[in-house]
């Protein structure tokens, strides 16, 4: 309990990143909700859950994401030939244990998933983990025993149920419970929100403590480093990572090169569909929503949801193109000013006046509005989109660190630095 609520997390031990924040919840006072994540997928219609839809570039660079971020955190981490594994077994089990020795058995049962890439579909796996961390053998038997007690059945099903009516769509889910009403976070890589709301946050009213949060600071890039980003203003987060691009520049002493692509047609290619978050079931596509926003208000952005979307980008991606001819610059303040025009100003970006307009705020020829549909300006466009999708890219922003390292997301932007210094 804190002066801001009670923080709980809410998991279930087939979630790699679940098990990551239990790590970084063992340094916390939290109370551990154990959750059938099978049964929340089922149960707000997403299915077999995001995994089983995967393109294979987002598959490939989720692999590659949970291995950075247990490097990142310092945390032994394998990955099982056998994930997912059906985990009903193991969290009956842990609900048959005393709650008072849960934290044990959490800490027990992930290191047998994600350390040494055991079986805990097997009782003799589960029983030989939670005897590694100190319970006796008498003691396991009987919470083995009692997993099959219709009571535990029910209380697995009740607290996942419990889960989906707080808004739960995915693991790790930290909820803190306020006196204004809980507050979802989700993700093992939003901690430093998490530690923010414990300290009085509220992200969805305002910045947080001490001001908002740009990135102002990185280490230093080692020589020779080199990124590259793939943005298309069509998306809110990469507008919102495009606002941080100037202070990644400044602070590693490395100049990005922006590549503006056309994103409804790399779906296409890679068999995406047009809108991502229109496909998403309901509680992932409110948590977005909400998510984006409180991106704006951690790093002090302006933000507001057109009126019009989607819109698009065509014309405002081939300007883009002109301008990053000028250099790093000059290409991504005038990114920068068509994604605000879009994403805080409800302006749309179809409208060649409205083009015209956002140029010459960036200082840039007016007359730049009348060139979208030259030919070599169209192929230029194509191109770079051709180029992303065998570099495998599948959404934006993307990051690629030194040709070879991919990063998608805004919020990827503390392994970029990493990477860029490694």
């Amino acid at each position: 309990m804190t002066l801001s609520g009670v923080l709980e997390l809410w998991f279930d031990f087939s979630c790699p990143y679940a098990y990551l924040a239990s790590r970084l919840a063992s340094r916390m006072d939290v109370v551990w909700k154990p959750m059938l994540l099978g049964g929340v997928f089922r149960g707000i219609g997403a299915g077999d859950g995001p995994m089983a839809t995967l393109s294979p570039q987002k598959a490939a660079h989720n692999q590659a994401d949970m291995h950075r971020w247990a490097a990142h955190f310092g945390v032994p981490f394998q990955l099982p030939a056998a994930h997912p594994m059906r985990t009903v077994r193991a969290l009956r089990t842990l609900l048959a244990l005393p709650h008072s020795r849960w934290p044990d058995a959490i800490h027990a049962i992930y290191a047998a998933y994600w350390q040494r890439a055991e079986d805990i579909t097997s009782d003799a796996v589960i029983a030989r983990a939670l005897e590694g961390a100190g319970f006796g053998a008498a003691e396991v038997a009987a919470a083995l025993e009692r997993a099959d007690d219709p009571a535990i059945k029910d209380e697995l099903r009740a607290r996942t149920d419990e889960a989906i009516a707080l808004g739960v769509f995915g693991a790790p889910a930290w909820v803190l419970r306020r006196p204004q009403g809980p507050l979802l976070l989700w993700g093992q890589d939003r901690i430093e929100w998490v530690t923010a709301a414990l300290a009085g946050w509220d992200p969805d009213a305002g910045p947080p403590p001490g001001g908002p949060r740009p990135l102002l600071e990185a280490p230093p890039a080692r020589p020779g480093a080199t990124l590259d980003v793939y943005v298309d203003v069509a998306s809110p987060f990469a507008y919102l990572g495009l606002t941080q691009l100037p202070a990644l520049a400044c602070a590693t002493g490395v100049t990005p090169r922006l590549h503006p692509i056309l994103l409804g047609a790399l779906f296409r290619q890679i068999g995406q569909v047009d809108v991502p978050m229109h496909a998403m079931p309901g509680p992932k596509q409110r948590y977005v929503l909400a998510e984006m926003a409180r991106w704006a208000r951690w790093w002090g952005e302006p933000l507001s949801f057109p009126a019009k979307f989607p819109q698009r980008t065509v014309d405002a991606q081939r300007l883009c193109l002109l301008a990053s001819d000028r250099g790093f610059d000059a290409g991504v303040k005038l990114a920068i000013l068509l994604g605000r025009a879009m994403w805080a100003e409800g302006k749309d970006l179809e409208d060649r006046d409205v083009l015209r307009g956002v140029v010459e705020a960036a200082g840039l020829p007016g007359d730049w509005a009348l060139r979208t549909k030259e030919p070599a300006l169209k192929e230029r466009l194509a191109e770079t989109t051709a180029r992303a999708v065998a570099a495998g890219v599948f959404g934006v922003p993307t990051f690629v660190v030194n040709g070879e390292q991919l990063f998608w997301g805004q919020d990827r932007l503390e392994l970029v630095v990493e990477a860029l210094a490694r």
